[in-house]
């Protein structure tokens, strides 16, 4: 509690102080996050045992999937024969056994007789009905009285819970002990007109209802409620966020030289497609403005951001400025190294890379170079953001593949510079909404154009069993002149073990199917220059076939690459194999993305393998991507610096999100330090969730 103060509401009162719980108790709550009075009201049942569903035993039949409830009426362990465990039930119309083959012991200390309990399974018949290894809850011990609503909720619980009396039954009894003795200390949240503009449920109410809930109505109202209340604190968030960064700020007012920039744009092989112009055209005014410019860009694979990346860095460099590129790996530092140092020869444009894998000197030497403005544009890693990194004058600061990048970092590479401009790029496309949730504080500008002459590339999904005919197909390209990748995952977990086999897979690939060809292998332990030295030499044509471990999910250009093989494609997920796949189809020939993997995978990695041949579309990639594995894990929101949503889904609960967006930046634009008093709640809830993911001094 604080200091002597009494605790005034639900999130200042510690567990302990609940009735019958106490220290040991306590402890054992602990475990699975519950310190107070609060942090037992959130947490959720498991799932609902909605009674009117219930069947009778009298009318069950045979392979029907059912729940039925009754009293234990005998537990016994049965020794003739396989050894098992039988739990009868009785519920007035007839009696059921439970069976259990495994972890008897275990099983027959939690059943006793007089309990109520649940059994949900499959019927079968044997001397009566009976339910094999039966999903199962407690829902009254031996002699309490049932809880005797119509829909019971069922809590998770471990060992260490059921050890103090805590099964799914004993924490029902503890909430409700909790809500009849504390429910007025339930804070409310969210502004009174809120409330009523969306018939929302009242904070206290939504809680007796998700637990306790009279209909079904009332538990969607809960769950409704809670959805709301957490998206808009989320979004409040990302408002304020933007206020800060669009504060009275002064940004960089940079004067280009457009005659320098005409030249570039002139040089490059290829043209610009209407897209890239229309987004360079945003950037230019954005760097011209006065205010720093914050812009997310979005686009698919192969639609050409480097480019538009490069531009706007070198808009910087022609107004007197140095740019940097951050990327997530070194591999891909690299591959931005040499593409951009490649377009850049003809130019006077002093490129660097700083990456950690640097000798010292060298690293000394690079340092230097940048705080003298000896170099006009740096390429790195998270080396960038090192203590020793001084700029002579930042202008622009370009972050590729943003969700690879917490919120800090980026906040780190920004405070380099004085207020530079800032370009976020990612190549995971994600619906128009989603990218204004997790990007609310930056400007979004989408390439939605393909370069023209882009092939469209074929997917296949193969099995194992089918490598030979897929090496027979390989050779048979190839000898026509084309070119192949060849990938190979390597997981961190397990990089030792993965490398090993790429680097077998590849020597048996060299000296036994392809040897009439020249083929590289191309890793992460490899040094700087080797990895330099074959990409050059697969680029020129000299090698045929490059077997890589590394993710060349981004960078260089090979337009004469036009086969993809994906070996243990399940390995890799739907927005990386996305990715690979843009590696190729980017000459004029037709190209292919060959996935195999073995026979058995599980149904997700046959969905995302389906999802693969069934689109090239990034859009549809990704909202594929988000469907197998929700919006928590897609995005990670802790790498937005987002907080974890514990109740609403990014995907399936777009309408509120877009509500609660609407409504929360609204507030900001009418109170933007949250000091009326009608915000009195929201202020204190804000503190309370935010204060370490937002420095509050930018609203107090």
């Amino acid at each position: 509690m604080n200091g002597t103060r009494k605790a005034e509401f639900v999130d200042e009162i510690p567990i302990q102080y609940v009735k019958t719980v106490g220290e040991k108790r306590a402890r054992a709550l602990e475990t699975v996050g519950i310190y107070t009075v609060e942090d037992l009201l959130e947490y959720r049942p498991r799932r609902y045992l909605d009674r009117s569903n219930v069947v009778p035993i009298s009318q069950v039949k045979v392979d029907e999937e059912v729940t039925v409830t009754g009293e234990v009426i005998q537990v016994e362990v049965v020794r003739r024969g396989r050894r098992r465990l039988r739990v009868q039930i009785y519920d007035r119309t007839g009696v059921l056994e439970g069976i259990w083959f495994h972890q008897i012991e275990v099983f027959s200390r939690i059943f006793q007789v007089g309990m109520t309990v649940a059994f949900s399974g499959k019927v079968t018949r044997f001397k009566g009905w009976q339910m094999v290894h039966p999903d199962f809850d407690i829902i009254s011990e031996k002699g309490a009285p049932i809880h005797t609503g119509q829909i019971i909720p069922l809590y998770p619980s471990g060992e260490a819970l059921r050890k103090v009396g805590f099964s799914s039954y004993g924490i029902r009894r503890l909430v409700h002990l909790a809500l009849e003795r504390y429910q007025s200390a339930v804070p409310e949240t969210l502004p009174t007109y809120l409330i009523e503009r969306y018939r929302l449920l009242p904070r206290a109410m939504a809680y007796r209802q998700m637990h306790f809930p009279e209909s079904e109505t009332l538990l969607h109202q809960a769950y409704r409620r809670f959805k709301y209340e957490e998206l808009f604190y989320m979004e409040l968030l990302m408002a304020l966020r933007k206020r800060v960064y669009q504060s009275p700020v002064t940004g960089l007012t940079m004067s280009i030289q457009n005659d320098v920039l005409k030249r570039i744009v002139d040089s490059l092989p290829f043209q610009l497609t209407g897209a890239q112009r229309r987004v360079l055209r945003e950037i230019y005014q954005d760097l011209k403005s006065g205010h720093p410019m914050n812009r997310l860009l979005q686009g698919d694979v192969g639609s050409g951001k480097t480019v538009v990346a490069l531009l706007t860095m070198l808009m910087a460099i022609s107004a007197g400025y140095q740019a940097a590129l951050m990327a997530p790996t070194e591999i891909l530092a690299q591959q931005h190294y040499f593409s951009i140092k490649e377009m850049l020869k003809p130019f006077d444009v002093r490129v660097g890379l700083l990456i950690g894998s640097l000798k010292a000197a060298e690293k000394a030497r690079m340092h230097q170079a940048i705080r003298q403005g000896e170099v006009d544009l740096v390429i790195g890693t998270h080396a960038l953001i090192q203590e020793p990194v001084e700029f002579h004058r930042l202008g622009v600061v370009v972050i590729d593949e943003q969700h690879r990048f917490g919120v800090l970092q980026r906040a780190e590479l920004i405070e380099k510079g004085q207020n530079p401009h800032v370009l976020v790029m990612t190549a995971t496309p994600i619906p128009r909404t989603l990218a204004l949730t997790l990007y609310g504080d930056l400007d979004v500008s989408i390439i939605d154009e393909l370069p023209p002459g882009r092939q469209p590339i074929t997917t296949v999904w193969r099995t194992e069993d089918r490598l030979p005919r897929i090496y027979d197909f390989i050779r048979e390209r190839v000898k026509q002149g084309e070119q192949a990748y060849i990938v190979y995952p390597i997981i961190e977990e397990s990089e030792k073990i993965d490398l090993k086999a790429a680097t077998v897979a590849f020597e048996n690939l060299q000296q036994k199917v392809f040897p009439e060809f020249k083929l590289a292998l191309l890793h992460g332990r490899l040094k700087m220059e080797e990895k330099e030295h074959i990409m050059q030499q697969f680029k020129e044509g000299k090698i045929q076939i490059l077997i890589s471990t590394t993710v060349i999910e981004v960078g260089v250009d090979v337009p004469n690459a036009t086969i993809m093989l994906i070996e243990h494609a399940e390995r890799f997920g739907l927005s990386q194999l996305h990715q690979l796949r843009g590696r190729v189809g980017r000459g004029a020939r037709k190209s292919y993305c060959i996935l195999v993997t073995p026979a058995e995978i599980s149904e997700v990695a046959r969905q995302r393998m389906r999802a693969m041949e069934a689109t090239t579309d990034g859009f549809k990639i990704a909202e594929e991507d988000l469907r197998l594995r929700g919006s928590g894990e897609f995005f990670g929101t802790r790498q937005h610096g987002l907080p974890d949503l514990r109740y609403a889904d990014l995907v399936a609960d777009a309408k509120i999100v877009e509500a609660a967006r609407k409504d929360a930046f609204a507030l900001i634009e009418r109170d933007p330090h949250l000091r009326l008093a009608e915000h009195a709640i929201v202020r204190r809830q804000f503190m309370r969730k935010f204060a370490d993911k937002f420095q509050m001094a930018h609203i107090a």
